[in-house]
C-alpha cells in the first residue's frame, strides 16, 4: 500500500477521469433511501439488503418498462460487506445474504441488459461500520474490474484530512482498468458549506453529492431545491457531459410525498441535470408513482444532450409561508427551453401564477409554443409579454417544453 501514498507524492493532480461513460445523468434505482442498512434477512427476507432484493429489482426494471425509458444502473449502498477483509485483505459481501458473491449478481444484472453499481467509503470504516477503502484502494478497484462492476459511489464517512487525494488515487486506480466504470463521489456534501472547488471535482468524478441527504419527507426534499436556488460557488455552472450535480435520490412512491411533491421532486431533478436514482421498492409502487417515473417527456428534459443545469430566474413570497420560484434550462433543440414553476409555499390555497416567458429570459419576439411536460397537453402559442395563467397548488410544480414559433 505506499505505493498509494508514492503516487500523492509524485503527482500534484493524480490524474482527471478518463471513462467517456454519464454524457447524460445516470439513471436507474439505489438501496439507501427505502432500504437503508436492513440486515435482518431471517425476520425481514424480502427487503433485507441482499442479493434477492437485488435480482428483484432487476426483474422489475427490466419487466415493468423502467429500463426502455433509461433507468440502467441498480446500485448497492452500504452493509453489502462482510464485517472483515477476507484473508488476501479483500472486500468480500456478506456470505449468509450474497452467497454467490458480486461476481454472480454482476453477471444476473447485466443478463437482464442492466448494469450493477456498488459503494465504498474513502475512511477507515463505511458509515455503518463495515472495511473502508483506506489502504486498499488499489485492492478495491481490481475487486470492482474482477466482479465486473460498472459503476461507483464512494462515500467518506471517515475520510480524515486526506480525503480529496483519496479520490483522487481512487480515480487514477479507476482510469488503469480500461473499465466504463461511473465515478460517484460524496466528498463535497461531506465537507459541507466550505467545499468550493467545483471545477476540480469537476474532473476528477462523473457526479458528485452536494447536498444535504434525501429523507422521506416533503421538507427535506424542499431544502435540496433551496440549495439549489442558493447555488453557492456557482455549482451549477460545472454540471455538463460527464459530470453532473447529484441532489439525491428520487423518494417518488414512497412513503411521505403527495402526487404534487413527487412532481416537483422528479420534475425539479429534470431541470437540475441531476442524476435520476429511483429508491423505492418497484415490486410495490403505485401506479400514478410509476407513470411519473416513466414519464418519457419528463426524462427528455433530464437526458438533454446540452447539459445545461436549470437557472432561477424570479422568485417572489406566496403569502407568508413561502416562495414561488420560475426556472428555465435551455435545450438542444436550437432556441427551446424546458422552464419550472416551484410553489414552495405551504399556504393552503393554489398560488396564482401569471409569469410571462420574458420572466424567464426568453426572447425570441416571435413568442413560443408551451406544453406541459406531464400531461403532454399543450397551452398553446405565448407572446413574449402574455401571461401563462395557471393555479399552482402548494409543493406542486409546473413543467413545461417551450419550442420558438
Amino acid at each position: 500500500m505506499v505505493f498509494v501514498f508514492l503516487l500523492v507524492l509524485l503527482f500534484d493532480v493524480v490524474g482527471c477521469l478518463d471513462n467517456g461513460v454519464a454524457l447524460t445523468p445516470p439513471m436507474g434505482w439505489m438501496q439507501w433511501e427505502r432500504f437503508r442498512c436492513n440486515i435482518d434477512c431471517k425476520n425481514d427476507p424480502e427487503n433485507c439488503i441482499s442479493e434477492k432484493l437485488v435480482m428483484d429489482i432487476a426483474d422489475r426494471m427490466e419487466r415493468d418498462g423502467y429500463q426502455d425509458v433509461g433507468y440502467t444502473y441498480i446500485s448497492l449502498d452500504d452493509c453489502w460487506m462482510s464485517e472483515e477483509r477476507d484473508s488476501d485483505g479483500s472486500l468480500q459481501p456478506d456470505k449468509d445474504r450474497f452467497p454467490h458473491g458480486i461476481k454472480y449478481l454482476a453477471d444476473y444484472v447485466h443478463s437482464k441488459g442492466l448494469k450493477l453499481g456498488i459503494y465504498l467509503d474513502m475512511g477507515l470504516k463505511t458509515c455503518k461500520g463495515y472495511p473502508g477503502s483506506k489502504f486498499y484502494i488499489q485492492r478495491d478497484v481490481q475487486s470492482l474490474q474482477e466482479w465486473g462492476v460498472d459503476m461507483l459511489k464512494v462515500d467518506c464517512c471517515s475520510g480524515g484530512s486526506d480525503l480529496i487525494k483519496g479520490y483522487e488515487v481512487m480515480g487514477f486506480f479507476l482510469n488503469q482498468t480500461g473499465r466504463p466504470i461511473v465515478f460517484s463521489c460524496s466528498y463535497p456534501a461531506c465537507i459541507g458549506n466550505q467545499f468550493s472547488d467545483y471545477m476540480g471535482v469537476a474532473k476528477l468524478c462523473n457526479s458528485w453529492r452536494n447536498a444535504i441527504d434525501i429523507t422521506d419527507s416533503w421538507d427535506r426534499v424542499y431544502q435540496v431545491m433551496q440549495f439549489y436556488v442558493l447555488n453557492t460557488h456557482n455549482f451549477a455552472r460545472y454540471s455538463g457531459p460527464g459530470h453532473w450535480n447529484d441532489p439525491d435520490e428520487l423518494i417518488v412512491g414512497d412513503y411521505s410525498l403527495s402526487d404534487g411533491e413527487e412532481r416537483s421532486q422528479f420534475g425539479m431533478w429534470a431541470m437540475f441535470a441531476a442524476p435520476l436514482f429511483m429508491s423505492v421498492d418497484l415490486r410495490n409502487i403505485k401506479p400514478s408513482s410509476r407513470n411519473l417515473l416513466l414519464n418519457k417527456r419528463v426524462i427528455a428534459i433530464n437526458q438533454d444532450p446540452l447539459g445545461i443545469q436549470a437557472q432561477i430566474m424570479w422568485q417572489h413570497a406566496w403569502t407568508d409561508q413561502g416562495m414561488v420560484s420560475g426556472w428555465a434550462r435551455p435545450l438542444v433543440k436550437k432556441g427551446s427551453y424546458a422552464i419550472a414553476i416551484l410553489n414552495g409555499s405551504s399556504y393552503g390555497m393554489p398560488a396564482p401564477i401569471n409569469a410571462t416567458l420574458q420572466d424567464f429570459g426568453l426572447t425570441n419576439q416571435d413568442g413560443y409554443n408551451i406544453t406541459d411536460a406531464f400531461d403532454g397537453l399543450s397551452l398553446g402559442p405565448h407572446k413574449l409579454t402574455q401571461p401563462i395563467l395557471l393555479k399552482l397548488p402548494a409543493h406542486d410544480t409546473f413543467l413545461g417544453t417551450v419550442v420558438p414559433l
